[in-house]
């Protein structure tokens, strides 16, 4: 685990994600090419039938086979080939899950109404870099009608919603594990982080070429040296007498206080299970033959890191008098004009910016993960300082988003806490959602009709 403690992310945007990805779309057809009528009127009526039932729902073969060439897609794109068959299977099993948790959220009087489907929908075709209008055109060539992409849009905001009622109703944090996950976080990192020493040495030289004659009796002295050392002689009076340092064992052999990596791996290894007032094996180097004594060893304190991000927008909000497309087509001209050096981003917000950091030109100040909207901070991460992202749609308008600079901070107590609380709730999220998946699944009424082809 990095220094960076908690990378945040939000648990249930993998269940929104194919409401907002690029991965939801349909293929393009005219990258593939369309069949001949009479071929695609001999394929519907060949494969589309039931082939399973969900309670009272039909799962159809068209609908298998969709979804699992979307998965196939998927996992191509992630480097895991999935074959046809392996990729049927988990659709269905997919298509059966979602239908039946579908159901439970219409049961539960889960409402998605039209004012969320078109964020929904706006939000699909900026992660696209698309218009609306654009969306619906490339549906329309994909041979898929508005009504079906918006019924399946509004099914997938149904997932989302169901599983967020249902299954966070179920997670409880306590006090007590957020204090015992950060005590565990702060150990591993002292752990990791180097301490400093203050190590004595006294070192029985050994001259280039001597004999293993020699070396013999310079050996026993140094191991007679360590023996008296850990028997309880002052170590600093047997430098003076034996060291054959430079210095000839001033200061008692002591090096003073330094970080570990300021002293050759050789000693660090020598010393790395001695506690204070320990002294070492004998070990030799080019030099010689040493014995360590540990003077002093500090562990630096520990503290928990995150990374923050500095940027600045400019947002342009929607209204009868400004569409989306018109706030996209300015934001998108304006970029151009930025990025060639024709305009310059701060000057832009303080005249443009329909949002409190105009007079700042935009400033937004160090942000930690988690203060802002999740499509707005999802852009915002994937961007080097000075970077400039393309328009994005968010709930308040439409963005442009430069990164200016980005650092790792210690985090203050609170933050410390609640990104504690947020990364035990998605763990316990996962196990959660597992346990009631199984159990919708478990009790709805599921019968398998035709294998699919």
């Amino acid at each position: 685990m990095n220094k960076h403690l908690f990378p945040v992310r939000a648990l249930w945007a993998a269940c929104a994600s194919v409401c907002l990805s690029a991965a939801w779309l349909p293929l393009n057809a005219s990258a593939q090419g369309p069949a001949p009528a009479t071929e695609r009127t001999a394929v519907i009526r060949s494969a589309d039938f039931i082939v399973a039932v969900v309670n009272s729902e039909p799962v159809t073969n068209k609908e298998v086979q969709t979804l699992g060439q979307r998965l196939q897609r998927e996992a191509q794109a992630q480097g895991r080939p999935l074959d046809a068959s392996e990729a049927k299977k988990l659709a269905l099993e997919q298509l059966i899950n979602d239908k039946a948790q579908i159901q439970q959220a219409r049961d539960a009087g889960i409402v998605i109404d039209n004012e969320a489907l078109d964020q929904a929908e706006a939000n699909l075709a900026s992660n696209n870099q698309l218009t609306r209008e654009a969306l619906r055109q490339r549906l329309q060539q994909d041979g898929v009608s508005l009504s079906t992409f918006r019924e399946q849009l509004r099914n997938q905001l149904l997932l989302t919603r169901v599983r967020e009622r249902e299954v966070e109703a179920r997670i409880r944090i306590s006090d007590i594990e957020v204090e015992q996950f950060l005590q565990e976080q702060l150990r591993a990192q002292a752990a990791r982080a180097p301490a400093d020493l203050n190590l004595a040495m006294i070192l029985i030289a050994v001259p280039e070429n001597s004999t293993a004659e020699q070396i013999r009796p310079l050996e026993a002295q140094a191991r007679d040296v360590a023996r008296r050392a850990r028997s309880g002689e002052n170590f600093a009076e047997l430098a003076k007498t034996f060291s054959q340092t430079a210095d000839r064992g001033a200061n008692g052999g002591a090096f003073g206080l330094r970080p570990a990596d300021r002293y050759p791996d050789l000693f660090v290894q020598a010393v790395a299970a001695l506690p204070v007032g320990g002294v070492s094996e004998v070990f030799r180097s080019g030099a010689g033959f040493h014995v360590l004594k540990v003077l002093e060893r500090q562990q630096a304190p520990a503290t928990l890191m995150v990374t923050q991000t500095r940027a600045r927008h400019i947002l342009l909000r929607l209204s009868p008098q400004l569409t989306q497309a018109q706030a996209l087509a300015q934001l998108s001209a304006l970029r151009q004009d930025i990025v060639a050096g024709k305009a310059d981003f701060a000057q832009a917000a303080k005249r443009l910016s329909q949002d409190g950091s105009a007079v700042e030109g935009g400033d937004l100040g160090w942000a930690s993960p988690g203060m802002f909207v999740p499509e707005f901070e999802q852009t915002m991460n994937r961007l080097r300082p000075g970077q400039v992202a393309e328009p994005l749609v968010s709930r308040f308008g439409v963005h442009l988003i430069e990164v200016t600079d980005r650092r790792d901070a210690p985090m203050s107590d609170a933050e410390q806490r609640t990104l504690a609380r947020n990364v035990l709730r998605e763990k316990k999220l996962d196990e959660a959602y597992v346990t009631w998946a199984e159990d919708v699944r478990g009790r709805a009424y599921v019968e398998m009709r035709e294998p699919v082809q």
